[in-house]
């Protein structure tokens, strides 16, 4: 049997990573430096699957570090020291790199070459996850494949069948943090009442369990 990737030997090969940039194999090139950002160890049992880092992530180098990560710190109820600690949490995005900005201003979606290349190995290097949250319709898209037909409202609005489906990690899907999505928000009341409720006490019971 061949030994499980090493997750802290994949983070350090995908930082150097330039698929986007010098061989992009889905339209233009990435228009600026790539700067690949995760997080994540062994020993995490919390995975944030996101969708890309925005401009301040690739400025920084940091994994929401916005007013989306501070929204999302909120939803799962836990402070920067929790949601930064790769032994507890991975934040593996489906692109890695901050992909550019369309006419209007907008975070264009992902690239795809990045999912292709990393994703199966760094989710092998993760053998200990518990839960995964997919946050937006890329990540979503991904992982549930087929089950994703219906759009991100009725995919979330599906998060009990989800959730208790008896697969391991087990999932939960979530709207983006972005501030673009308040409206959303207001549309879908039952999201704050009912479902973050359940998210915080299965982060808190995730992230007390002992190693």
């Amino acid at each position: 049997m061949n030994p499980s990737p090493n997750f802290d030997e994949l983070a350090t090969q995908l930082r150097a990573c330039r698929i986007c940039r010098d061989a992009p194999r889905y339209g233009t090139a990435l228009p600026h430096e790539p700067r690949p950002i995760i997080q994540g160890s062994p020993t995490a049992r919390l995975c944030i699957a996101s969708q890309a880092p925005g401009t301040r992530a690739h400025a920084s180098g940091i994994p929401f570090d916005d007013r989306s990560g501070t929204r999302l710190r909120d939803w799962f109820g836990i402070d920067k020291a929790t949601f930064y600690d790769s032994s507890k949490v991975a934040i593996v995005p489906m692109g890695s790199c901050f992909p550019g900005q369309d006419a209007k201003g907008g975070d264009l979606g992902p690239r795809r070459e990045c999912a292709e290349a990393w994703r199966q190995p760094l989710f092998e290097a993760l053998p200990d996850l518990d839960l995964v949250l997919l946050i937006g319709q890329y990540a979503q898209s991904w992982h549930l494949g087929d089950a994703y037909k219906d759009g991100l409202t009725q995919t979330v609005r599906r998060w009990r069948d989800l959730l208790g489906n008896q697969q391991k990690p087990r999932i939960l899907p979530l709207p983006h943090p972005s501030w673009r999505n308040n409206g959303w928000l207001k549309k879908n009341p039952w999201f704050e009442a009912e479902l973050l409720p359940v998210l915080q006490a299965e982060i808190h019971t995730l992230l007390r369990q002992d190693k």
